[in-house]
């Protein structure tokens, strides 16, 4: 993005009603582009401790290699997005150290930890990394969506089917979480990097706010409060729900930039074609967008061939803009068009094409190749049950088409033979 378009940001903390201190910490670097929230755990004033020391830990490794981010943001080919993926969750390991052996130091700070949630932001592309059921939320456009997933006693009960969201308001231990900084020498990290548009806003804030509100609370304060005054209107909601843990909220704030128009538009319709296909349906928005990462588009001009009939092929295609031609020689089988895909046979099979492909008309496809296919699916055991469950339902959706077209075809050939009977008997 342009340098004199400036991101704006509003960061607010505050003790709430019932607590006697402070251990949620932030952190913003403007010029990192790295905002920074954590919500520390422990007594003896263990928590503030474990959360500062985790803030500044994470910007000083990133401090550290400015000059790989700075390669990245110019285009080089010498730093890509998984490198600075990379350099976060280097980041968290350091803090999740730092935090650790600072405990070791005061037997009455064993055990302190920490959540953190780090977004960094690189021109036209953010990062993520985060422990915990501290979150980030994007608004875009009219929409909110969370970004980080919890790493909660609470989520995973809901993930394994063995809570309903009505049952959240029964329990005592809903603050437990599953992973934290600090509380070993190391932790896993969550990552994700994904567009950053024209306009985006996000919300980088602890449990003490997400406890009190639905995203339809958070969405009507970014469509109804002022910009600067956002932050504290959060913190307000928080406190007059309750208040009974610290509460922080730090808003960010990408500006309205011309040269950001062409990109959101192919990232708004990217997404919303995957979200469109059986295949995909059922993810959520981040995984859509992890999904969208391994994806590339190409373009055709009219009649371009995008796939021979017996070739060997690795790729699934999704049709953009325009239109692809399915053909067999010269005889058309059917025409494609946007949200419509071919060729996800590929991602698990490695037979022949079974017919050929052209553009119909100057057209836009999104391809996804197998071998990125399979990484998502070996890293993520979630998007892992979803794709296949999604993918065996396409396949039976196919196969119960074919039983219907032979079924069909059966029957013309039998309407057929008993014609030429007829005409058989007549003729005799």
């Amino acid at each position: 993005m342009p340098k004199e378009a400036a991101i704006r940001f509003w960061p607010k903390t505050d003790v709430g009603r019932v607590r006697d201190a402070n251990e949620d910490s932030f952190l913003v670097d403007e010029g990192l582009g790295l905002f920074v929230v954590a919500d520390g755990m422990g007594g003896h004033a263990a928590g503030e401790v474990a959360s500062n020391v985790a803030v500044h830990a994470v910007r000083d490794t990133v401090a550290r290699e400015r000059e790989l981010i700075e390669r990245f943001e110019r285009g080089e080919p010498n730093a890509s997005r998984q490198d600075v993926l990379r350099l976060l969750e280097l980041g968290v390991q350091n803090a999740c150290a730092a935090v650790y052996n600072e405990a070791q130091k005061d037997p009455n700070k064993r055990g302190m930890g920490t959540t953190i949630v780090v977004l960094l932001l690189v021109g036209t592309r953010g990062f993520i990394a985060h422990v915990g059921d501290s979150r980030i939320y994007v608004c875009r456009g009219d929409s909110l969506h969370q970004l980080t997933e919890d790493h909660s006693l609470i989520n995973e009960l809901l993930k394994r089917g063995r809570l309903t969201p009505e049952q959240i308001g029964k329990l005592n231990m809903k603050n437990a979480v599953t992973r934290a900084v600090g509380v070993y020498e190391s932790v896993e990290a969550d990552t994700l990097d994904f567009d950053v548009l024209a306009g985006d806003r996000y919300l980088l804030c602890t449990d003490g706010l997400t406890e009190y509100t639905q995203p339809n609370d958070i969405l009507r304060v970014f469509r109804e409060a002022p910009e600067e005054k956002s932050a504290q209107t959060f913190i307000d909601l928080a406190n007059q729900g309750g208040g009974k843990d610290n509460i922080t909220a730090v808003v960010v704030k990408v500006p309205d930039t011309r040269g950001l128009d062409r990109l959101a538009n192919e990232v708004n319709l990217k997404l919303e074609t995957l979200h469109r296909m059986p295949l995909f349906r059922h993810l959520t928005y981040q995984e859509l967008v992890r999904v969208m990462n391994i994806t590339d588009v190409r373009a055709y001009a009219p009649n371009d061939v995008i796939l021979g009939e017996g070739e060997d092929g690795d790729e699934m295609f999704i049709v953009l803009t325009g239109g692809a031609r399915v053909h067999s020689g010269d005889a058309k089988i059917t025409v494609l068009g946007p949200g419509q895909h071919f060729g996800e046979m590929a991602l698990v099979d490695k037979a022949p094409r079974s017919a050929s492909v052209s553009s119909e008309g100057a057209s836009k496809l999104m391809v996804m190749k197998r071998r990125d296919f399979f990484d998502i699916v070996r890293k993520d055991h979630d998007v892992a049950v979803k794709l296949l469950w999604a993918f065996l339902g396409v396949l039976t959706e196919r196969l119960r088409n074919t039983s219907r077209d032979l079924g069909e075809a059966r029957e013309q050939l039998a309407l057929r033979a008993l014609d030429e009977m007829v005409a058989d008997v007549e003729d005799a």
